[in-house]
């Protein structure tokens, strides 16, 4: 019987520190653009935690004697509504990640090549972008 042999090409201490380097990086970019999306909020008339409840239990109403077909989009009305009152709950300020984002966005732009447009247009303000030295040059 043969014995078990390793991966041919082991990956250095630096390399592996490099990666991850990476995976931190990435994951502070992430939660930053994720918390940016999410306190953009929608268009229209704002919804409270309150007037979701109301919602909820009018849908509970709505079910009696709902035929089939209203009964299943009452459900998913419901699941959905629940799904945006937890949401509501676990808001993220994004000035709260803004701190570690600045600390790692520049060296990240570098190695992933992401320019100050694309920041830009993913509602990275200019302000946030020059404190993390992404210049509209670079």
């Amino acid at each position: 019987m043969a014995a078990k042999r390793g991966p041919k090409n082991s990956i250095s201490d630096q390399h592996k520190a490099a990666m991850a380097e990476g995976r931190v990086e990435g994951r502070v970019v992430r939660e930053y653009l994720e918390a940016l999306r999410n306190s953009k909020g929608k268009p229209g008339r704002k919804r409270t935690p309150e007037s979701v409840a109301r919602r909820l239990s009018l849908i509970d109403q709505e079910m009696n004697g709902a035929n089939p077909v209203r009964e299943l989009e009452l459900v998913q009305e419901r699941i959905d509504l629940e799904r945006e009152l937890a949401t509501m709950e676990t808001k993220v300020d994004p000035k709260s990640l803004e701190a570690g984002f600045v600390k790692v966005a520049g060296s990240y732009s570098a190695r992933k090549g992401i320019s100050y447009s694309a920041w830009r247009a993913v509602g990275v303000e200019p302000a946030v972008l020059k404190k993390a030295g992404i210049s509209r040059g670079a």
